[in-house]
């Protein structure tokens, strides 16, 4: 081997060496360097996140159903016939004792005239059987006539006298028929329904008119078994009536229905609601919740707490990075999918809502406005 070939080998051999302590020295820096990388982080919006507040919690069964008239009655005909008149229509006002229908009946105009016919007959018999007494009973004291004449008088007279009842009797039923073909309203309220018209043929009991009393509505709702026990008559029953989102209604337990029903197991209660205004409507659909507990306390929202493990969590941001907190529950407002934190949080931490919260602890969070 040449002098100039030896050097070139030595040569490429220094090189390899510097190559290769090269590459070892970055590799044992890659650790170090790593270290220095800013970790992941998020963004969430405004609408990912809630802060915690004091604010006052109610809790207790929710209910729902329609609202009903507490006082509704449905006029019916007393006597049949056609209905000569009918002056109201759905939704008009009445008062108590208002006429608002007219039924004739030719049969029974003819009755009544035939009743008093025989009130006026009945009467001057009787007129005449008493002087007739009057006259025998002189004759007997002079001893013109025996004493079973006056018998026989005294007889006349009390038939004629039963005659007369009667007559009367039946004049005054078939008067109180003759009143009945005139319809009159029970007590001030609102039409709701008018099946009848004018020139129908009705019978006795159909339907004429239903009037409901618009001053005050209830509210019949269903409370499952298990929860009855926390209703109590004159419980405060915030509800609220599709129709009026932004309006909530104040009720009052009035009474409780004493039997279950057989295949939901669930318990009728009756809230009476103040109609003040005549705003609520009989039919509209309203959603409440009987209040059992009342209590001050920090409150989140419920999509906040994660409940799949053995203890509540919530993840919460503090100094940028998210940290799971375990916490204690207390009352629960399902309607407004409140929940109280009884300990764990402190008022004014921010807390991460629904499926963002499970963002891994340590995870620099920046909260960004929508």
């Amino acid at each position: 081997m040449t002098m100039k070939k030896t050097t070139q080998w030595v040569v490429m051999g220094v090189a390899a060496a510097i190559l290769v302590a090269t590459t070892a020295c970055g590799s044992a820096q890659t650790p170090a360097a790593a270290a220095n990388v800013a970790p992941p982080s998020v963004k969430l919006a405004t609408d990912n996140v809630a802060t915690a507040s004091v604010s006052e919690l109610r809790s207790g069964p929710a209910v729902s159903g329609q609202l009903t008239a507490a006082r509704e009655a449905t006029v019916r005909a007393q006597v049949g016939g056609s209905v000569l008149t009918l002056t109201v229509d759905k939704g008009q006002p009445v008062t108590a004792g208002q006429v608002i229908a007219k039924i004739g009946a030719r049969d029974l105009d003819d009755a009544f005239q035939s009743a008093e016919a025989a009130v006026k007959s009945t009467e001057t018999a009787l007129s005449v059987a008493e002087s007739e007494q009057a006259r025998t009973a002189s004759l007997v004291k002079g001893g013109a006539l025996a004493a079973r004449d006056l018998e026989q008088a005294n007889n006349l007279v009390s038939n004629a006298r039963a005659m007369v009842a009667a007559a009367k009797a039946r004049h005054k039923s078939v008067w109180q028929q003759l009143d009945d073909t005139t319809v009159r309203a029970p007590f001030a309220g609102v039409v709701s329904d008018r099946p009848a018209h004018q020139g129908d043929v009705v019978s006795p009991g159909a339907p004429i008119v239903t009037i409901i009393d618009p001053s005050s509505m209830r509210l019949e709702a269903s409370v499952p078994a298990d929860q009855i026990g926390q209703v109590r008559a004159g419980a405060s029953v915030p509800f609220r009536v599709r129709g009026y989102p932004e309006q909530t209604f104040i009720g009052r337990v009035d009474r409780l229905s004493p039997t279950a029903d057989a295949i939901t197991r669930q318990i009728v209660v009756f809230v009476s609601l103040p109609n003040t205004g005549g705003r609520l409507i009989a039919g509209l659909f309203a959603e409440g919740r009987i209040e059992t507990s009342t209590r001050t306390g920090i409150v989140v929202p419920l999509s906040a707490v994660d409940e799949t493990g053995p203890t509540p969590t919530v993840t919460r941001v503090r100094d940028g990075k998210a940290e799971r907190v375990s916490v204690t529950l207390g009352l629960r407002q399902s309607d407004t999918e409140l929940v109280e934190i009884a300990s764990g949080l402190s008022a004014g931490d921010i807390v991460i809502l629904g499926s963002s919260k499970a963002v891994a602890p340590g995870t620099a969070v920046n909260v960004v406005k929508n």
